[in-house]
């Protein structure tokens, strides 16, 4: 079985990663109904809606109820 002889160091293993370094997140995008940075496939932390539909209950709507 293949195994690899000897352990990658950090420097390697993080010069194969270089948006983890620049410090951007991949995936983001604006959230259509209130325009706040969410990652994409995600319901939005704010407003509690993925794709036209509400399906979270956010802290503001519970003080309202």
């Amino acid at each position: 079985m293949g195994v690899p002889k000897k352990r990658r160091s950090k420097m390697r293993q993080n010069t194969r990663r270089p948006y983890i370094i620049e410090g951007e997140m991949p995936n983001m995008i604006n959230c259509p109904h209130c325009g706040a940075p969410t990652l994409a496939h995600r319901a939005c932390s704010k407003c509690g809606t993925y794709r036209g539909r509400v399906v979270l209950t956010t802290k503001a709507e519970k003080v309202e109820d």
